[in-house]
């Protein structure tokens, strides 16, 4: 192979890169919902479906459990069985803090200090029964709901609605759950 078709071939693969990284920095950020009342939000959410992600690896009967702290912070336990339902039980605890006052739907979440990541509520039911919660660039997708099920119908429209935000719903896992 000629050192000219090597640079020209590295040349391609880094403008088509580019491309495609410049298309999915492009797109505006996730519309979060208008209000989140979170003392309604707090509570036992079970996950439906995630985007695949390290650190949920092998999970199944995923759920979160958010509290209200003194400090005005959310506690956060998000807690899966490994690998089977009779799995070893995983646990992580964390705190949540808003950071868009005016919405309460863009917080910032911290399972290590000083590390955090982005938790934006992007969807929610209008009593609360089942919230979607994204990252501004799209790298994370959850669906929750307060029962380990979700009508296939509510599913699929959720599933519509991430369409529009420019989510790539093909990537989405359904979290196994029991009851």
């Amino acid at each position: 192979m000629s050192v000219k078709y090597l640079i020209l071939m590295i040349f391609l693969f880094f403008f088509l890169s580019s491309c495609i990284l410049g298309k999915r920095e492009s797109l505006p950020p996730p519309q979060v919902v208008p209000y989140v009342d979170l003392k309604r939000y707090v509570g036992t959410w079970y996950e439906i479906a995630r985007f695949p992600n390290s650190f949920q690896e092998g999970c199944v009967g995923t759920k979160a459990i958010y509290s209200l702290l003194e400090d005005g912070k959310i506690g956060v336990v998000n807690e899966c069985k490994r690998d089977s339902f009779e799995g070893r039980v995983s646990s992580v605890k964390g705190k949540a803090w808003v950071v868009d006052n005016k919405t309460n739907a863009k917080l910032k979440v911290s399972f290590f200090w000083p590390f955090s990541g982005h938790y934006w509520i992007i969807d929610l039911g209008k009593d609360y029964e089942y919230a979607v919660v994204g990252h501004p660039k799209r790298k994370y997708l959850w669906i929750l709901s307060r029962s380990p099920q979700m009508d296939e119908e509510l599913y699929n429209s959720i599933l519509e609605k991430l369409k529009m935000q420019s989510y790539d719903i093909k990537k989405l896992l359904k979290t196994p759950q029991k009851g």
